[in-house]
């Protein structure tokens, strides 16, 4: 029993090991790339936004909450950004304490903006209390109906047709 329970815990932890190496070796990759060919730059971003998205998206149920939840975090954490150039009093300020506080605070910040995120249906029923349960209940409503395909779609094309024709 132990012995089966070490050996998934092991694999599990070797999962994780080769995830985040996985990762730091694309990192590497995209530095040096970056580096070499400057103009690769955007390209590497969007894929990786949207693979990220793509992530959040898996994680959160794959529905209309997984929506809000994305766009709520990305308009708090633009939010908490805006804030922080606003707050320095010239781009040499910003700078220099970009390492130390900037970071700190944003790293602190980017929790409460996950948390804020994960209640945005009360956001949204908060904008007008009767009207927003009404919207709120035809989004869920209608979001699978019209909108759930073309966003999966966009977000794992070939990986979701592989999937379909497996299901078939």
């Amino acid at each position: 029993m132990k012995d089966r329970e070490s050996q998934e815990s092991t694999e599990t932890k070797k999962k994780l090991g080769r995830r985040v190496g996985e990762r730091l070796r694309n990192i590497g990759e995209a530095g040096r790339e970056s580096v070499k060919n400057p103009k690769s730059i955007p390209g590497r971003t969007g894929s990786w936004f949207k693979r990220w998205l793509g992530e959040l998206w898996k994680v959160r149920g794959g529905g209309l909450y997984a929506v809000g939840y994305i766009v709520c975090f990305i308009y708090f954490e633009i939010q908490t950004a805006l804030g922080e150039v606003t707050q320095a009093g010239s781009v040499r300020e910003f700078f220099e304490n970009l390492v130390s506080d900037f970071l700190f605070r944003f790293l602190t910040e980017t929790r409460g903006n996950m948390i804020k995120s994960f209640i945005w249906p009360v956001y949204v029923v908060g904008i007008n209390p009767p009207y927003g349960v009404i919207a709120l209940g035809l989004a869920f409503w209608l979001f699978p109906i019209y909108l759930k395909k073309p966003i999966e779609r966009w977000l794992f094309g070939k990986e979701l047709i592989r999937d379909d024709k497996a299901a078939e």
